[in-house]
């Protein structure tokens, strides 16, 4: 089974994300902020990370550029979920190592495209 940390400082997004992905065969786990993912990803690196731009402590562009950096870091596939829509911030998280974007609001049919065309599922 394949491992994902849904990384979003709202407990409703990361309820909801893990059911979908529960559905999908998934084993999740979660954090609230870009700090506590970092910490979880030193000690075990997951498969996949959905994750949000926006959260208080460091936020997820800081979080990927320095997950990118640690030792296996290029493995996971990044998966950003954000309301951050312009091209400006798209362009920046796929520089910054992101491999897909969606955009929230989001549904089971969206993350199951995303994660397909990614190679996840």
């Amino acid at each position: 089974m394949k491992s994902c940390l849904v990384v979003d400082d709202s407990r409703v997004i990361r309820k909801v994300a893990r059911q979908i992905l529960e559905d999908l065969h998934f084993e999740i786990s979660e954090a609230v902020d870009g700090m506590e993912a970092l910490s979880f990803c030193q000690k075990k690196m997951p498969d996949a990370i959905l994750l949000d731009w926006n959260m208080p402590v460091m936020n997820g562009i800081d979080f990927l550029r320095q997950l990118r950096q640690e030792k296996n870091g290029d493995t996971p596939v990044v998966v950003f979920c954000t309301t951050e829509n312009d091209i400006k911030h798209i362009t920046e998280a796929i520089q910054a190592g992101a491999n897909e974007y969606i955009m929230k609001p989001f549904d089971r049919e969206i993350i199951e495209t995303k994660f397909l065309e990614v190679g996840l599922i």
